[in-house]
Formats: structure tokens, C-alpha cells, sequence
């Protein structure tokens, strides 16, 4: 049976705490991985991302536009990176710009359980800052005039946030359903014999 790793998934730098806990195969690539983590953090897959193991190694999608050291994620899965740099943890960076860190443990690896089509959500805490809020510093500040309805910016930043924003409300429903469309595009396609007629 193949195995899965449950992974702790903290968004540093970041109040109210953003965490979530997932199980992905072992063998996932680490694309997919991102994938996985834009679907359960809330992010729109918008910018560049990048991830960084023990002894500094980076994995991304090359870019010429952003020289960098960076390995093609396209072409590693975690089980083999984690064997090669033998850490527990590792740094997901998603928008060069603003920067989030996602800091991001393992907590077991183990069998996967039959029946169950992973990726999954297991806990969810916090909701996901808006894109280009201007990173943490700019998500406190967003925050912090959402507080305040006598604030100057406060009518037009809640335009901008779509007329509500409550960091503490997950739709975790809707993270379920992402996680679903992912394995079910991952899924290996059957292959059918077509019937040819004897002439």
C-alpha cells in the first residue's frame, strides 16, 4: 500500500494564525503540492511560488524572468527530496512579492488508508489574506481598518475586500471540493479496449 504524509501547514508571520493539517500521497510531486496548498490555504494560484529544504535546496518552476537556483518541482516528488535532505521541515514561498511563508512540518508518514482518495483536509484555522494585501504587514494594516468603520480607508477597503472579510470564517466545504477536483485530475485514466468488428 503506498504511503501518505501528514503535513502541518503554518502561515508565518501572520495573526490571526493561519494553519491548516493535510495528508498528500508521499510520492507527490511537488507541483502538485503546490497545487494542493493553493486549494487549501485559499490563494488564486496568481504569482510565482517556490519551495526551500534543508541546505538551502529550491525547488520552482524556472523562470527567466526570476533568475534563482531554483530545481524544476515539475520533476521531484517529496518522498525523494526528503530523503535527500533528511528534514522535518520545509518553507513553501508563494508571491515573491509579498511573500508568504509557509512553514510546514511532517508530522507521520504511514500507510494510506484504503478507500480514502487523498489529498485531504484533515484541520483548518484562520482564513487565507487576501492576494497582494501587501504580505503580513499589510494584511495587519488591512485588518486594522476593517476594525474601525470611522477609518478614512475603511469604505474603500472593504470594496476591495468584497464587501466582507471575516479572517476567522474557513469555508472548508469549499477546500474539500478543490481537493476532490485535484485527485480526480491526478487520477490515472483507464484505459478502454475498443471493440473492432471481424470484417
Amino acid at each position: 500500500m503506498s504511503a501518505i504524509v501528514r503535513l502541518k501547514i503554518v502561515l508565518k508571520d501572520v495573526e490571526p494564525k493561519v494553519i491548516r493539517r493535510i495528508e498528500v500521497p508521499l510520492a507527490i510531486k511537488l507541483d502538485r503540492l503546490h497545487d494542493v496548498l493553493q486549494a487549501v490555504m485559499g490563494w488564486g494560484d496568481y504569482h510565482l511560488y517556490g519551495f526551500r529544504f534543508r541546505g538551502d535546496v529550491g525547488f520552482g518552476i524556472p523562470d527567466p524572468d526570476w533568475p534563482d537556483d531554483m530545481l524544476d518541482a515539475r520533476k521531484a516528488s517529496l518522498r525523494s527530496v526528503l530523503e535527500d535532505t533528511d528534514g522535518k521541515t520545509f518553507h513553501h514561498y508563494y508571491d515573491f512579492g509579498d511573500f508568504w511563508d509557509h512553514v510546514i512540518t511532517i508530522e507521520r508518514i504511514e500507510p494510506a488508508i484504503r478507500g480514502l482518495t487523498y489529498p485531504i483536509l484533515l484541520q483548518a484555522q484562520g482564513r487565507c489574506p487576501p492576494e497582494d494585501v501587501g504580505g503580513s504587514i499589510g494584511y495587519s494594516e488591512f485588518l486594522e481598518i476593517l476594525a474601525d468603520p470611522t477609518h478614512a480607508e475603511y469604505e474603500e477597503t472593504l470594496t476591495w475586500a468584497g464587501g466582507h472579510f471575516d479572517p476567522n470564517d474557513i469555508d472548508t466545504n469549499a477546500i474539500d471540493e478543490a481537493l476532490l477536483n485535484l485527485a480526480n485530475q491526478w487520477a490515472p485514466k483507464r484505459r478502454t479496449k475498443l471493440a473492432h468488428a471481424n470484417d
